[in-house]
């Protein structure tokens, strides 16, 4: 990080940077996150040294105050070290969170509606701004899908561990025999990308329809065509924004989703062909489940990549959901670790 924080720190005395001014905003605000995660660490470090010469220099009367500083460190470590696990592409910038209601009509629209108010409770807790992009509703109860678009620092770097299918066994609050019910739900996450050298997009490969926002969103919204829904036609891929009343806006926004999710298509298919090169067996499928959440017959929420649970939870549906998030980032980072090793 000191080295990516040298290179920004250089360009950013470049007076013709402001040539740009798109480029250079991004240039600063990523300087500004940069800053903000090396400076803990490097007063880590220091603290680190002046106790290690202080201890090299006490005599053993002052073995308990010592252990009280090692102690001291230990916690502010623990709080620096998930930050460097963020030290991905678009770790530090803003994204796009969707979740869908898997197999099992209403039983997992109503889920896929407790997980989007789980996120939601989430980023409240991190102070980060949140706006609701899309949003389909059940028919019954709870919503067919919804994606939100989560601004704040490292918010795509946190919110990408969530990737992957989420299961609740519960007693079915639409069962009028209250059986025990399995449902699941989906959750795709991809960084906000305004603009990238790496997709290209071409404005003949592109479909766009213009549609009235459906729900609660006030007369203006509900009476014009101001949702926008645009298809690549060449991948069949879809993006699409309902969250504001400007037509400009929401195709605005629905293009930022679009270059994200042709990006991660593009990175996926690259790294399915090395896994095959690889000869690895393991699928890299966003759709295989990464977390358990039992309410019947007994209370645990389990993340099975990491073995992480808590009894919990309520507390998680609520938005605690920091130790699974740490946990997967440790996890992550000693994998990339034994690739390149």
């Amino acid at each position: 990080m000191p080295q990516e924080l040298e290179e920004l720190t250089k360009r950013s005395e470049d007076p013709s940077l402001w040539n740009d001014q798109n480029a250079a905003r991004a240039l600063f605000a990523k300087l500004k996150i940069l800053r903000s995660q090396w400076e803990p660490v490097a007063n880590l470090l220091a603290n680190t040294e002046a106790l290690l010469e202080m201890a090299e220099a006490a005599s053993s009367d002052d073995a308990a105050g010592i252990a009280d500083e090692v102690a001291k460190l230990e916690r502010e470590w623990a709080i620096v070290e998930t930050q460097l696990y963020l030290g991905g592409e678009f770790d530090t910038g803003n994204c796009y969170l969707t979740v869908s209601g898997g197999a099992g009509g209403t039983e997992a629209q109503d889920w896929a509606s407790m997980l989007l108010r789980m996120y939601l409770r989430y980023c409240e807790r991190q102070g980060w701004a949140v706006e609701i992009v899309e949003r389909t509703d059940g028919q019954e109860a709870g919503i067919k899908s919804a994606t939100i678009h989560v601004q704040g620092e490292m918010a795509y770097g946190s919110l990408k561990c969530e990737r992957g299918t989420h299961r609740l066994v519960r007693l079915s609050p639409f069962n009028a025999k209250n059986l025990r019910q399995t449902s699941f739900a989906l959750v795709e996450v991809l960084p906000e990308i305004e603009e990238s050298d790496e997709v290209q997009i071409a404005e003949t490969d592109l479909r766009v329809d213009t549609y009235r926002s459906g729900g609660a969103g006030g007369q203006h919204v509900n009476k014009t065509d101001s949702a926008v829904r645009i298809t690549h036609i060449p991948t069949g891929i879809v993006a699409a924004c309902q969250s504001d009343r400007s037509q400009q806006r929401n195709r605005q926004q629905a293009m930022n989703m679009l270059r994200a999710k042709l990006l991660e298509q593009e990175r996926s298919e690259q790294q399915k062909e090395k896994q095959e090169l690889k000869g690895a067996t393991q699928s890299a499928d966003f759709g295989q489940q990464i977390r358990s959440y039992v309410l019947h017959p007994y209370q645990m929420v389990k993340d099975l990549r990491t073995d992480t649970e808590t009894s919990d939870t309520v507390g998680v549906l609520d938005g605690d959901l920091q130790q699974f998030i740490d946990a997967e980032l440790k996890r992550l980072a000693k994998g990339e670790k034994s690739a390149r090793d």
